[in-house]
């Protein structure tokens, strides 16, 4: 007799356990898991203290969020895309973006229909659409430069599609959507009438000449886009769990009425927190890129002199590497060889795939550079003694 429901039978466990748990075995510098190791904010982490200990914040939040927070969002959302959102019914504080993209699925499709999934894919997206009842198709972006074939993606549109679930800036690749993509995705979905769940958690790390396009603003997708956000990727505070989805209030009310029965509310006090550091100056968020933009391009150093090659991430703080040059075997094996013999861990990008496209993946890894500098340059020293 099994213990588990068939719904979970497949699931097994999540990349991210696998490799922290084999990080941790061999005392290996862990690139695999997009958790920087700093601190939030100060001011956020101030306020975070002083709305714990002021009081009327340790009982449950309203379900669909703290209007303080859903305000905030709602500034947010107009003063970098010029997008009116109705706070009080565009808004759904999440506890963090995955339940968001899940209470998203959960509210918005039916048994039977299908959602497209852009891969790579981050690795709750097909669990929840399964788990939904719903099908996943996937159409993939193809190396080397991890580009949408907006013709494969017509042609996975079938009458029983009902959403297009992507993500950009991309984890794994880094690639920002151009303006032609989104365009094209925008085009199908109105031709076809469908919602677009829009997974933007890292929408404010672009690099070089690259800027964010969030679908919404895209026109005619305001009506008919859900867009996903994530304080723990803005402020370093992942731990918080504090996400949201926004769009119209039509659409909203399925993620609100599917959200009120999976979490019910988010942390309270971490809300406030978070209402708070929406609201800081532009420097922040400049200061934010220009930070991630050194780290990349040191990181891409690194990867250069340990003799890989590797994507020019876009966006994101995630970079793909190629390992031929060490390695012969697939990329699996090759994480699992990574920490054992050179004391780093990264992420296989098959992983992100489906079965049907992970031969696309063949010869790529991911690196998460949301690490301190001197962690970075430790993890290149290591990489650089499989050159030797």
């Amino acid at each position: 007799m099994t213990h588990y429901a068939r719904r979970v039978a497949t699931f097994g466990t999540t990349i991210f356990a696998e490799i922290n748990q084999l990080a941790a075995q061999y005392g290996a510098i862990n690139l695999g898991q997009g958790k920087p190791d700093w601190e939030p904010p100060e001011e956020i982490i101030a306020d975070f203290m002083e709305t714990l200990h002021g009081g009327g914040f340790n009982q449950y939040a309203p379900a669909n969020g703290l209007p303080a927070l859903q305000q905030a969002i709602a500034a947010h959302q107009h003063r970098f895309y010029q997008h009116v959102v109705d706070p009080t019914r565009g808004v759904v504080v999440t506890a963090g973006a995955t339940e968001a993209i899940f209470a998203a699925i959960l509210g918005l499709t039916d048994p039977g229909d299908e959602v497209i999934v852009i891969e790579p894919f981050f690795d709750s997206y097909v669990p929840n659409i399964l788990m939904a009842h719903a099908i996943p198709v996937y159409v993939p972006l193809h190396p080397p430069t991890w580009t949408l074939d907006l013709d494969e993606l017509a042609a996975a549109i079938t009458p029983r599609t009902r959403a297009i679930l992507h993500n950009s800036p991309h984890n794994p690749t880094g690639h920002i959507f151009t303006a032609q993509e989104m365009q094209g995705i925008a085009s199908l979905c109105q031709e076809h009438d469908l919602i677009a769940i829009s997974d933007e958690v890292y929408e404010h790390l672009y690099f070089d000449d690259a800027r964010h396009i969030p679908l919404t603003t895209v026109p005619g997708m305001a009506e008919r886009t859900i867009t996903i956000g994530s304080a723990g990727k803005i402020f370093s505070a992942t731990g918080w769990k504090v996400g949201w989805a926004c769009g119209a209030p039509e659409i909203m009310e399925g993620v609100a009425r599917a959200h009120q029965f999976i979490t019910f509310a988010a942390n309270h006090p971490t809300q406030h927190a978070i209402a708070t550091a929406l609201m800081l100056p532009d420097s922040y968020f400049a200061s934010y890129r220009q930070m991630y933009a050194a780290k990349r391009d040191l990181f891409m150093q690194l990867l250069g002199e340990a003799g890989f090659t590797y994507h020019i991430p876009s966006g994101s703080y995630f970079i793909l590497a190629e390992y031929r040059a060490h390695f012969s075997g697939a990329p699996d094996d090759f994480s699992r060889w990574l920490v054992e013999r050179a004391g780093v861990a990264a992420v296989p990008i098959p992983t992100f795939f489906s079965a049907e496209h992970a031969h696309l993946a063949d010869g790529y890894i991911r690196f998460a550079f949301c690490k301190s500098d001197d962690l970075l340059r430790q993890a290149g020293a290591r990489l650089a003694q499989l050159r030797a």
